[in-house]
């Protein structure tokens, strides 16, 4: 147990480090989001002329959302999960359910992170580039850069590498658990 613990230690700090930049970046994402959709119903309804790059910023911003918050929600306990089979079995039974369905889930990660990179960042589509989404440049000196889509892809793959991590940490986390270290553990969800 101790080594899964001298492993697990790093991990943890690792994942708490990274998803402390995550939300608050996401922070600053939401805010971005939420101006780029009122802007866009201000404009449409009030002045009847809406930037068309304001739609797209506003998805953007949502996909890199998303893939920076669904490992804290993965990591806490946030995602929806139908535990009634696990809560039934002994407990014993009930970790070994769990630490095979934690396999599984890593399995399907690394599947995707897989997908995610050689069928969206590195294809054909992430080589395309926005119709309208620009960086300003030209504000310093420099050239307007149209936004390409693999930066939007990079979310999907971003989330997925940082769901591994926590995936890992989870695993990790059971077989402790299952040896009898789980009073050992620091607790991840917050209690109300």
């Amino acid at each position: 147990m101790g080594a899964l613990l001298a492993v697990l230690w790093p991990l943890e700090r690792l994942n708490t480090g990274l998803l402390a930049i995550g939300r608050a970046i996401s922070v600053g994402l939401l805010a971005i989001m939420v101006c780029l959709s009122l802007g866009q119903v201000f404009f449409r309804y009030a002045l009847d002329n809406a930037p068309n790059w304001t739609e797209e910023g506003a998805r953007f911003c949502m996909l890199w959302l998303t893939g920076l918050m669904a490992p804290m929600a993965y990591r806490r306990g946030g995602f929806v999960a139908i535990d009634m089979l696990e809560r039934a079995l002994p407990r014993l039974l009930s970790g070994v359910f769990t630490l095979l369905l934690l396999g599984l889930s890593l399995w399907v990660l690394v599947t995707f992170i897989e997908k995610g990179i050689n069928n969206h960042v590195f294809s054909l589509t992430g080589r395309g580039a926005s119709p309208s989404l620009r960086l300003p440049l030209d504000w310093v000196g420099g050239e307007r850069i149209r936004f390409r889509n693999s930066w939007a892809y990079m979310s999907l793959v971003t989330g997925m590498a940082l769901l591994i991590l926590v995936n890992i940490e989870m695993i990790l986390r059971q077989l402790v658990a299952l040896l009898g270290g789980a009073d050992r553990l620091t607790q991840l969800a917050e209690t109300d």
